[in-house]
């Protein structure tokens, strides 16, 4: 069982970089909870508009628009749990997600490949995953792996299952994979429950994770929603990555960002508490900014540090695990 450094830790010595004292925190939680409340979500998924209204959320059926009480919010990431872990094959493989540990993981999905042999640029396939999947295995440095790639010489249709027999083959780590839709969730889940033995035993060491991506600003799609529902039902953790892009799907000013991007979140982790309450969650950021330029992501840039570092005081702040872009 693989249990990282610590970062981000008061302590005597060490590097920290500390973005907000906890008043400013708090400001930001309010302003969270005050858009969750006054302005609401847009959800898309009828299922997940029940589990609302059941949850004791106002839900204006006509616009699709969720309104949370801020109770509600409060009440859902006191049930979120703050540590779980990241099971592999093995027990060595094993990964201690808990506060103020810092791990990495392999950047996901490259939608281009370079050629092994030749060298040319081309779309990837599913032997490429295979191959990404054995070099994240050797590195000690990466802690879980990330679907690195996708496979385009497959049917789209089914390429989340094609991908995860990819990956299930070549490594021993815990698995994370952007699923699509709930149903292929579901059958990638049961893939993992047979090299576990069993659902029961996947539920005891989990072996994969997931991920899905609300749209910004303020918007759980379909698929979101089914991904977010059906993990929690697994008992398999999510990981919520909100892609709000400052000055174009978000405020141009970065605190402002910083609320739409939590309140993505939250919104997420009461669909998810909802759905199966202490369900493990994570709280994910591929938020930036956009250059004003070339109206494009800037990753690498200051900018996008500034927010990472604040995503992970934000998820401290709530008492879930973060998942941050490494730039």
């Amino acid at each position: 069982m693989k249990r990282s450094l610590h970062a981000g830790k008061h302590q005597s010595g060490g590097f920290s970089l500390n973005m907000f004292s906890d008043d400013e925190l708090h400001e930001i939680h309010l302003a969270t909870l005050e858009v969750l409340q006054h302005t609401g979500i847009f959800v898309e998924n009828e299922e997940a508009l029940e589990i609302f209204a059941g949850g004791g959320a106002r839900i204006d059926k006509a616009k699709k628009i969720v309104k949370l009480p801020p109770y509600l919010v409060e009440e859902c990431l006191r049930s979120a749990p703050e540590k779980f872990v990241m099971a592999g094959r093995r027990p060595e493989d094993d990964y201690v997600v808990e506060g103020n540990r810092v791990g990495f993981t392999n950047f996901g999905e490259g939608i281009l490949t370079v050629d092994l042999q030749s060298g040319e640029l081309r779309e990837p396939t599913k032997k490429d995953i295979a191959n990404s999947a054995r070099i994240c295995d050797f590195l000690d440095e990466v802690s879980v792996y990330n679907r690195a790639i996708g496979a385009h010489d497959v049917p789209a249709e089914v390429a989340p299952v094609h991908n995860a027999e990819a990956f299930f083959n070549n490594t021993t780590k815990h698995c994370m994979i952007g699923p699509f839709s709930g149903y292929q969730l579901r059958q990638i889940a049961k893939m993992a429950a047979e090299i576990q033995g069993g659902e029961e035993k996947l539920r005891e060491r989990p072996l994969v994770s997931f991920h899905t991506c609300p749209v910004s600003p303020l918007r759980l799609v379909n698929d979101t929603c089914e991904i977010i529902m059906e993990s929690a039902r697994c008992g398999l953790m999510v990981n919520i990555i909100t892609m709000a892009m400052a000055g174009a799907s978000s405020s141009v000013h970065l605190a402002g960002t910083l609320v739409d991007h939590n309140a993505e979140v939250l919104s997420s982790v009461v669909l998810n508490q909802l759905t199966c309450k202490g369900a493990p969650i994570m709280y994910g950021s591929s938020t930036t900014a956009m250059d004003l330029r070339f109206a494009a992501a800037t990753v690498g840039s200051p900018e996008c540090a500034m927010i990472n570092a604040a995503v992970a005081r934000l998820a401290r702040y709530n008492g879930l695990p973060s998942f941050v872009a490494g730039g």
